[in-house]
């Protein structure tokens, strides 16, 4: 079995690269628009960064799609029930997602921000805020990592940083391309 393969011995999806950069005074979460099946590229204009709660939070995921738009779905009814609370939205969806038999098997990651906090969310039970304000996931993540850190003590502002992160990232990664969607949060 290859790492592509999945254990029904259909190819699986690959996920993308996400990178959230908090600096100065914006928040900004940019995406690729690459999706995978195995050594094929299906889609190149995929959109993986939206805004959610009337605007006010802005997230992108990595990992199957369907997935991912049920775990967007439900992280809006959360953010609905405790409007303003995106880390205790955050909590009690990832307490879901552990703990409901249907939820437990979706694969996907998320990054979602609003003008507090910058979070990732896992299936794991995982709900992360990193201590430099940057955070990535997906096949090219680590890349897309590596250049923001170093990025970081620049001047470049926050879009300017995941602009060029994401450059670097689709030079590099076969999961990524260079359809960018960002998405900001000024504040």
């Amino acid at each position: 079995m290859t790492l592509n393969d999945q254990p029904s011995g259909l190819p699986s999806m690959h996920a993308t690269t996400i990178l959230m950069v908090r600096k100065g005074n914006r928040v900004v979460i940019g995406g690729d628009g690459q999706v995978s099946l195995g050594p094929t590229v299906v889609k190149g204009n995929a959109r993986k960064v939206r805004r959610l709660a009337k605007g006010n939070v802005i997230g992108g995921f990595a990992g199957a799609t369907a997935d991912a738009f049920t775990l967007f779905e439900r992280l809006e009814a959360k953010l609905e029930q405790y409007p303003e609370q995106l880390t205790r939205a955050c909590v009690e969806l990832t307490k879901d997602w552990r703990t409901d038999r249907y939820l437990r098997r979706l694969e996907a990651m998320m990054l979602v921000a609003d003008k507090n906090v910058s979070l990732l969310l896992s299936g794991s039970g995982d709900v992360l805020e990193p201590e430099d304000g940057i955070m990535a996931i997906g096949s090219g993540g680590n890349y897309a990592l590596s250049a923001a850190r170093a990025l970081a003590d620049t001047d470049f502002d926050a879009e300017e940083i995941v602009r060029r992160s994401m450059k670097i990232a689709a030079d590099i990664c076969v999961y990524t391309n260079h359809n960018l969607v960002l998405e900001a949060i000024d504040l």
